[in-house]
């Protein structure tokens, strides 16, 4: 029975091999697999951080200029000189030493002249690809009293807490020390409208709208008129260090408001008609401005001299010396022409970046709360002072 059960399983055997030597190799083989090496994404490189880091390019200046908005500017010009001689410009494409000479022209310029003095005595620069976009700001005017009123909201002048100071995961610059003695954020917007500064003696006024005072505080100045007819201008102190959020910008987003339609009475209209989503939505903007009482002849600029209708823009001062002319070539006439640098805004950063002022008034109200202007943009420089910027490294 071994002997039989050897055979059957040798007979097993063998036709098992013969099966395997019927079974052969595919003739094709499979594609190999492809492995993709991995997509690097170069880093983005970091924006400029002046006006000689962006790059400037030489314009050739127009024959002829609007001499109504030219003598607006030499006006402005004029007033910014002693500021102008004697600060350090933070776009790196000029020194105070170089606006002398230029100053003590412009106070011979006779009248018809300011034209071709800004024509002949001036480098004309363009800063990057000078594609420029510009808004526009006013002085407005609400209603207040000098004491507190039911639903009236305070306005409120720079905390004495409010000071400069940083910490490594946090550089706005400005805060507050806490009882630790440690430097943390300033309180926010709703902070400050819940009643962190209440009663500490820091109110100016009062405003009888909140819409209005939030809406004073994006144009950085304004007045308050009291019921007896007397008047407050108030103008910027400080910020509480917080990002500026365009509650516009918000609105659009969310679809809310159409491309063209989110312009301020739009906005204004919008937070009147929907009071719970409206005050909810101003206080996305964290930002809270101060206020200091002015006097004299207007609202005061960043140069810490009046500002000028139809004569001042806000300009980022790492890219545009404060003080210096500026020509926009827009598409709207109304700011079309030559202007002056003579104020900054917490929006307004980047190079051709540029916030026309239009002063008081329903029709500055209405150009102001309307502008939206894009096109070109030239910077003028003492003549000379472009060449020795292109030659310096």
């Amino acid at each position: 029975m071994k002997f039989a059960a050897r055979a059957v399983a040798l007979a097993s055997l063998a036709l098992l091999a013969a099966c395997a030597k019927t079974v052969h190799p595919p003739t094709t083989q499979p594609p190999p697999v492809t492995v993709q090496p991995p997509v690097v994404t170069p880093p983005t490189p970091p924006p400029p951080a002046n006006a000689r880091a962006a790059g400037i390019v030489l314009a050739i200046p127009l024959a002829t200029l609007d001499e109504v908005s030219a003598a607006r500017a030499l006006t402005a010009f004029r007033t910014s000189c002693p500021v102008l001689t004697r600060r350090t410009d933070q776009s790196q494409l000029s020194y105070a030493s170089d606006w002398v000479q230029t100053c003590s022209d412009a106070a011979l310029v006779p009248v018809g002249g300011a034209g071709a003095f800004f024509r002949d005595h001036f480098d004309w620069v363009q800063v990057g690809d000078g594609k420029a976009f510009a808004t526009g700001y006013y002085e407005p005017e609400i209603a207040g009293s000098r004491v507190p009123l039911p639903g009236y909201v305070p306005v409120y002048a720079k905390p004495a807490d409010l000071v400069r100071c940083t910490r490594p995961d946090w550089t706005t610059g400005r805060g507050r020390i806490d009882e630790t003695g440690a430097c943390v954020p300033y309180y926010t917007r709703p902070e400050i409208e819940d009643g962190a500064l209440a009663n500490k003696g820091y109110e100016l006024a009062w405003a009888a709208d909140p819409v209005d005072l939030f809406f004073l505080e994006i144009q950085g100045s304004g007045r308050i008129r009291f019921p007896d007819g007397s008047v407050m201008r108030i103008g910027y102190a400080d910020q509480n260090g917080r990002d500026y959020v365009a509650i516009g910008r918000q609105l659009r987003d969310r679809g809310i408001l159409p491309p063209g339609g989110a312009n301020m009475e739009a906005i204004k209209a919008w937070i009147r008609a929907n009071p719970d989503q409206g005050k909810a939505l101003m206080r996305e903007n964290l930002s809270y401005i101060f206020f200091k009482p002015l006097t004299g002849p207007g609202p005061i600029g960043a140069l810490n001299v009046p500002v000028t209708p139809h004569g001042t823009v806000a300009a980022d001062p790492n890219f545009v010396p404060l003080g210096a002319p500026v020509f926009l070539a827009l598409d709207r006439p109304e700011p079309y022409g030559l202007w002056v640098a003579q104020d900054t805004g917490g929006a307004i950063k980047g190079p051709n970046r540029f916030d026309t002022f239009w002063g008081a008034g329903p029709e500055s109200v209405a150009i102001a709360g309307g502008m939206s202007a894009s096109g070109q943009a030239l910077i003028l420089l003492p003549k000379g002072v472009a060449a020795r910027a292109f030659s310096q490294p």
